[in-house]
């Protein structure tokens, strides 16, 4: 008897076990979910051509999703709805192989093959959409403008959403990483795989306990793109952090904060506070450790830019003050500084446009400069031993076209671009963007181009052209490494993000995207610098160009 007892308790454990092996977590059958609809978004003749209210499907099918135990129940579902849709005929020219030169870092539907999750007959379904893929123009993304950049159409915005509505929070997850995961050129340079990326989201997004944690989400997953263009702030996210700073700029250097620059010289006396001066501790806390946890929410595209666009999570806060820790001539006391709305700030930007330095060198800021002053100084610095060209700044307007008729053009091609490609989703149209003849430069003497973090998106791809002239050097340090076209996208509820939505790289195929622009010598500010009032990278220049570098 006692024997009988242990085999049936066996029996009992071993089907136990089998039944919750072949069961399935409610994050997988999201992240299935999420992928499925997605794909049937861009690919399923009757979905990509806007024949349908694709969110409505959606919201319809969430329910028997959630309700689903095994694969077999899973793939079922989406058996079924697929069949829903309408007849997809088989598509010959999906077959024949064009010439056309592809980008396929990106494409990745490796999905399909996922048999814990689907079913044999769900895979082959999916591939043969796959291979019968929509083929006219797509209702969900076009092109426009004449470097016909890429353009999300036909999204409902839900302008009435209320956060509390967990299926709408779920759709607005599923839009946003499928646009990524089909139409955002730098998916293959993550640092986190995308797949992964919803799996770690989808909790935050399906159970959230509050209106600034889910706000704070999407934060979260726009940083998880790693990029320089990834904006994104609301109403909540500013609550959270707060908008009053204090009246200085700073750059985190070897993590500790250094004051660069005053907005407001009345203000900042009121705080003593002077250019040098470096904050270690904030409010009591370590500024390593401050910047340590709030790094998932601080967007850029490499470690340099993080710190420059940290500047709203270190010091920033709803208060009139924060307490730091603050040294200045080897002495270190916590003080208060006060805090204020960036627009109550006096701020006077630098206005030097050019200017012919001592020892015959002459200087642009492209940061001030216009396109007939930018002409007239050429004439101007014509003579000149060597011009600095100081790009540590955003150029009112694109000027290539000006460098390239006096610095002369060294190759036809200055750089390759990588846009989606239409027809099959995932996949990139790999082309040289424009080319140009090459021409001789004007002037003789040396160039220096100055860069740093602050060089970024029109900026880069200034560096470029110039660097694609006669005779130039690149001081400086990485770049914000986000030289394509920025667009925006909406999360459900018109919240708006940001990302860049075009490869651009140089002719070698060496991506701008993350990396930045290539430099040729790299300086970056010391500590030690910034209190001396020095420009160091500047000084790097003009010691280069006397020959003492």
């Amino acid at each position: 008897m006692k024997h009988t007892i242990l085999l049936f308790l066996s029996l009992i454990i071993c089907f136990n076990t089998a039944s919750a092996q072949n069961s399935l977590f409610e994050t997988e059958k999201l992240a299935a979910t999420a992928k499925v609809w997605g794909f049937l978004k861009y690919y399923h003749p009757n979905v990509a051509s806007g024949k349908l209210d694709w969110d409505d499907q959606l919201l319809t099918i969430l329910p028997s999703v959630e309700k689903a135990g095994t694969k077999e129940e899973l793939s079922g579902i989406y058996l079924r709805w697929i069949e829903s849709l309408g007849a997809i005929k088989p598509c010959k020219k999906c077959q024949t192989s064009s010439e056309t030169a592809h980008f396929d870092k990106n494409f990745d539907l490796t999905w399909f093959e996922n048999n814990e999750v689907f079913t044999k007959e769900l895979t082959e379904k999916l591939k043969y959409i796959e291979q019968s893929r929509f083929q006219g123009k797509p209702f969900y993304v076009a092109t426009s403008g004449r470097n016909s950049g890429l353009v999300l159409t036909n999204e409902k915005s839900y302008d009435n959403f209320d956060w509390t509505n967990r299926p709408l929070r779920l759709l607005s997850l599923f839009r946003y990483w499928n646009t990524i995961a089909y139409f955002y050129p730098h998916k293959y340079q993550l640092d986190t795989e995308w797949d992964i990326v919803l799996s770690q989201m989808l909790p935050k997004f399906s159970s959230t306990d509050s209106e600034s944690a889910y706000h704070l989400a999407m934060l979260e997953l726009v940083v998880k793109i790693d990029d320089s263009h990834g904006y994104f702030t609301s109403k909540p996210i500013q609550e959270h952090f707060g908008v009053k700073q204090i009246p200085a700029a700073f750059r985190i250097i070897d993590d500790e904060v250094v004051i660069t620059r005053i907005y407001d010289d009345s203000l900042a006396r009121l705080s003593d506070i002077k250019t040098g001066d470096v904050i270690s501790k904030v409010e009591g806390i370590d500024v390593a450790e401050v910047l340590k946890q709030n790094l998932k929410y601080i967007y850029g595209a490499n470690y340099n830019t993080k710190l420059k666009y940290a500047f709203n999570k270190i010091l920033n806060g709803s208060s009139d003050s924060v307490t730091v820790e603050i040294t200045r001539g080897g002495e270190t006391k916590v003080r208060k500084l006060a805090r204020y709305p960036f627009d109550q700030f006096n701020h006077s930007p630098n206005k030097r446009t050019w200017e012919i330095m001592a020892g015959n060198i002459g200087y642009l800021n492209l940061g001030t400069i216009d396109g007939k002053a930018l002409t007239n100084a050429f004439n101007s610095l014509a003579g000149t031993q060597a011009i600095i060209i100081d790009l540590r700044n955003y150029p009112n307007a694109f000027y290539g076209y000006h460098f390239k008729n006096f610095l002369g053009a060294k190759n036809e091609v200055v750089v390759r671009q990588i846009k989606p490609d239409f027809k099959y989703p995932g996949k990139y149209i790999l082309s040289d963007q424009e080319k140009i003849p090459k021409t001789e430069s004007k002037y003789k003497g040396k160039v220096v181009l100055l860069v740093d973090e602050y060089t970024q998106s029109r900026a880069e791809y200034t560096a470029v052209w110039i660097q694609n002239g006669y005779n130039v050097t690149t001081v400086g340090s990485q770049t914000a490494g986000a030289g394509g076209l920025m667009i925006p996208q909406e999360f459900v509820g018109g919240y708006t993000s940001y990302f860049t939505s075009s490869g651009i790289f140089y002719p070698d195929m060496s991506p701008i995207q993350r990396k930045g622009v290539k430099i040729d010598i790299e300086v970056k500010p010391t500590v030690q610098g910034i209190i001396d009032g020095k420009d160091e990278v500047l000084e790097k220049a003009i010691e280069f160009v006397n020959g003492n570098a």
